[in-house]
């Protein structure tokens, strides 16, 4: 047999051997795009990892979909334009398809809304991320805007904790009151199941402030969900479960 030809057939065994141990990763599947003649192995495209929650009180009406593969496509009718504005960042700056409807009652405060929304996001990803095999894990994000310097780093550890570390400089950023950007992401916590640390670094200007912290949490999310092909649908914790 020629050189080329031995050459050519190791190349066809490998890949053949890779393809096989990645298809019994549940998020992944390859797409080979390539020929087998030149050894190319393309692209590594994750399932459908989506999901959709409804939360119904007495309090609010909320519809959350989500998908994690997504290119950012964001549909936000929370009834609080300035959140949506946030949430916006989110799903941008994480890649993540976002569809979010909400009926609060915005007439006794924004408080139930804002913590609901965060509770069922928590849940739509916790639900959307599913047993955790083969994803990164941790994320974590420093994001700058002007004088504003934000950083957030997250765990999908299964053991929720927050920790906030955010000292804006006003009240209100319009009417909207800045003391709900932490029920959010505590509701958002507690349903995800993450650890997350949240410390605004610097900034004089309350809306930079807190454009960064989402930003850097949009980022944050995709690197840690991103899938990790050498843990080849292994959880990522020696404990064996998350």
């Amino acid at each position: 047999m020629r050189t080329t030809d031995t050459c050519q057939t190791g190349q066809r065994c490998r890949l053949w051997a890779l393809w096989r141990k990645l298809r019994s990763c549940p998020i992944h599947t390859l797409t080979l795009l390539g020929s087998w003649k030149t050894g190319s192995l393309i692209s590594l495209m994750s399932d459908s990892r989506t999901a959709t929650v409804n939360r119904d009180t007495l309090e609010t009406k909320i519809a959350v979909s989500v998908n994690l593969d997504g290119t950012g496509q964001c549909q936000l009718n929370s009834g609080l334009p300035f959140l949506d504005h946030m949430l916006d960042q989110v799903g941008r700056h994480g890649l993540i398809d976002l569809n979010i409807e909400a009926d609060g009652d915005l007439e006794v405060d924004a408080h139930h809304t804002v913590e609901d929304i965060g509770i069922t996001l928590g849940q739509a990803v916790a639900q959307a991320v599913g047993d955790k095999k083969g994803i990164v894990r941790y994320g974590h994000a420093y994001v700058p805007l002007d004088e504003a310097l934000s950083r957030v780093v997250i765990d999908f550890s299964g053991r929720p904790g927050l920790t906030w570390g955010v000292d804006f400089v006003r009240p209100r950023i319009g009417d909207f009151d800045v003391d709900l950007f932490v029920e959010f992401f505590q509701g958002f916590v507690n349903h995800a199941q993450v650890t997350l640390h949240v410390d605004n670094l610097r900034g004089n200007n309350a809306h930079h402030q807190i454009e960064t912290v989402f930003k850097a949490f949009g980022r944050t999310l995709r690197m840690a969900l991103t899938a990790d092909p050498r843990m080849s649908g292994e959880i990522p914790s020696t404990k064996g479960a998350l």
